[in-house]
């Protein structure tokens, strides 16, 4: 058993190295994903209509105080 694993590991180390998919698209995919982020989160700050004020002050009105 212990002859075939290192025949294995040895015909494998002399095989040549094959780009996979990460490794030919990853960055393109990186980028692409960046540029979809970017471009989304660009229109809904922008064009949605948010109103963005964060302070609740002139917001809340007082009720009168119930005795």
């Amino acid at each position: 058993l212990a002859r075939g694993v290192q025949h294995t590991a040895v015909r494998q180390a002399h095989r040549k190295y094959e780009p996979n998919f990460h490794d030919k698209y990853g960055n393109l995919v990186l980028l692409g994903g960046a540029a979809v982020f970017t471009s989304v989160w660009t229109y809904v700050l922008t064009q949605l209509g948010i109103e963005w004020g964060l302070s609740p002050v002139g917001r809340i009105t007082p009720r009168e105080w119930r005795e």
